[in-house]
């Protein structure tokens, strides 16, 4: 995938103009290597005045994305400036700019986070799952943080509003409006859809604080490095552009990614040691649970018409989405 179409990549010239805008002209930039493993943004290993940095691109304007797809690089410096004090390991932003002088994109240096993915790092059994448990407890630090309102931060967006119910909401009609106009099939008409997702609206009403949610902490996207003991710990969270403010519920959903949560035990005894409630799965809070679950897979379905992916592979790839989210509409 990481050949995305919404990928700019910058040429040796600009990433020198980059990195003076950033520390000056007196800035040096002695390597830069692209990351291929992410799917949206541009993204370089760059080491500049000996120190190892992170710089990513947003993807240029006019692209035809999904509707929540909008600033999220902005999103995701927001993300680290408000969990990283909360406690949460997050890159430290050493530089954005939105400005889009330089080039038409935002960009922004990041510190470079130690040790591997989860899904590089090879774990299972036992090991796997207490480090699943302890990275559940340390992203809902995050959870501290309040918003002002509900829904994505970005400029504009419809999905600002002053509750979950509204904000949330907004979210699922941008998703379905996107799949009829990238003609995206699904497992049933976006009203059907709709109209399922919203007879559990009240549930949504209990949620009456915007905390700050990840939603995209899946393997990828999860650092891990090897303790002086001779276990992992947790080295940092990264891709915080997907956050916005709502349910810390929705948390669990990529937690637990492709898994239900019963399945995932660890993920949800880790909710419990950093909330101190477990979670009632048979009540409201597993409705909403469902209603998540249908929203992040709504996106999985989709998005691969706004990147440039075809062919055999990527047709089973969202077939199987397809599936576990026609799985998930039935409990509606």
């Amino acid at each position: 995938m990481s050949s995305s179409s919404t990928k700019r990549r910058a040429s040796a010239a600009e990433l020198h103009a980059l990195t003076a805008r950033a520390f000056g002209p007196g800035g040096q930039l002695t390597s830069a290597v692209e990351l291929t493993e992410g799917s949206y943004n541009a993204v370089y290993a760059v080491t500049v005045d000996d120190r190892p940095l992170v710089l990513k691109i947003s993807p240029p304007p006019g692209l035809k994305l999904l509707t929540h797809e909008v600033d999220l690089l902005r999103t995701e410096v927001e993300y680290y400036r408000r969990a990283g004090p909360a406690g949460t390991p997050v890159p430290e932003v050493v530089y954005a700019d939105h400005d889009r002088s330089v080039i038409e994109c935002d960009f922004m240096f990041m510190s470079r986070v130690d040790g591997v993915p989860l899904n590089g790092a090879g774990l299972a059994g036992s090991v796997l799952a207490d480090l699943r448990r302890r990275i559940t407890t340390i992203a809902c630090r995050a959870h501290r943080v309040t918003g002002t309102r509900f829904g994505y931060p970005q400029r504009g967006s419809r999905t600002w509003q002053t509750t979950w119910r509204g904000a949330f909401g907004a979210m699922i009609d941008d998703v379905l409006a996107d799949a009829a106009r990238l003609g995206s099939t699904l497992p049933a008409p976006p009203d059907r859809i709709a109209a399922l997702l919203r007879r559990h609206a009240d549930a949504l009403d209990e949620v009456r604080r915007p905390a700050l949610v990840h939603f995209d902490l899946w393997d990828g996207n999860v650092f891990v490095t090897p303790s002086a003991s001779g276990g992992w710990e947790v080295a940092g969270l990264i891709d915080g552009e997907r956050a916005f403010y709502g349910d810390p519920l929705a948390e669990l959903v990529s937690l637990a990614l492709l898994r239900d949560l019963p399945d995932a035990p660890e993920v949800l005894a880790g909710y419990t040691d950093a909330h101190g409630t477990e979670v009632d799965l048979d009540g409201a809070e597993g409705r909403r649970i469902t209603l998540y679950t249908s929203y992040l897979y709504l996106i999985m379905a989709i998005e691969g018409a706004t990147r440039g992916w075809a062919g055999p592979e990527q047709e089973e790839r969202e077939a199987g989405i397809r599936g576990l989210l026609d799985a998930q509409l039935a409990r509606l």
